[in-house]
């Protein structure tokens, strides 16, 4: 095993924003990948029961058909949960594992893609030989997949969830006042972004008054640049305040108004 192996990467976005991220271990993605393959079984289960009725009109065709199903599915299961899910895929949902770019950088369509096509590659000769291999050697715990797409998995640990309402409510948050840019935004933070966010409103309180305005004055700026709001509701608000409001829309839901014409 290599012996520069590391536990925790540390990441600096280009606003100069740094946060760590504790890796994943190769045995849990190993776990991690035992879990998805029984989700593979069970849809390959599926199509070939429905392929069954091919095979009574055309047994080489059945086969053929069977065999592609089989690698569309293998590659394309991963592919498919890794983008919509961003970056987890039942397995990594189950053991909280994530993938994430290594710069820190939002994941994008061409590296889930990218790692998901050269997974064939790491699945040899059998049993993810190949791709075990590299996991072990890389000090960052990548098989060759990772490697290409620039790309690390990552362990989301789960922590006490902080009283949202006591953090948040009782001030007005002017990002609400546009529905379609909260959505936008939502889209565009990253997981790591948003826990970055909200870790930072929970230490506040620790920081020396200088250490708040270092801290939040860039991450403000980057979370400005990813959605842009009227200058109505986004100016003369400080960059604590604008963290404050998008932690506000990440976590907590809007609620709807109740209609007082509808009796219960």
């Amino acid at each position: 095993m290599n012996a520069s192996r590391v536990s925790t990467l540390v990441i600096r976005t280009p606003e100069g924003i740094a946060f760590s991220l504790p890796l994943a271990c190769p045995v849990t993605r190993s776990i991690a990948w035992l879990i998805d393959a029984a989700c593979i079984a069970a849809v390959m289960s599926l199509v070939r029961s429905v392929l069954g009725l091919v095979n009574l009109i055309n047994a080489d065709l059945g086969a053929s058909l069977t065999v592609l199903a089989y690698f569309a599915a293998q590659i394309g299961y991963g592919m498919m949960c890794e983008w919509f899910w961003r970056g987890q895929t039942v397995g990594k949902r189950v053991l909280r594992l994530r993938v994430v770019d290594a710069r820190g950088l939002r994941l994008q369509f061409n590296q889930v893609a990218l790692r998901n096509l050269i997974r064939v590659l790491d699945a040899l000769p059998a049993f993810y030989l190949v791709g075990g291999t590299a996991s072990l050697l890389s000090p960052r715990a990548q098989r060759l997949g990772d490697l290409v797409a620039n790309t690390i998995v990552v362990r989301n640990p789960r922590t006490p969830e902080p009283d949202l309402d006591q953090l948040l409510s009782g001030k007005f948050n002017s990002l609400r006042e546009y529905p379609h840019l909260e959505a936008r935004l939502r889209q565009r933070v990253s997981p790591e972004e948003a826990r970055l966010a909200l870790q930072s409103l929970l230490r506040r309180d620790q920081l020396e008054l200088q250490a708040r305005l270092d801290l939040f004055e860039p991450l403000a700026a980057h979370l400005r640049s990813l959605v842009v709001f009227p200058p109505e509701a986004s100016e003369g608000i400080t960059a604590e305040q604008y963290v404050r409001n998008v932690v506000d829309i990440l976590f907590r839901p809007r609620v709807s108004p109740v209609n007082p014409n509808l009796s219960a």
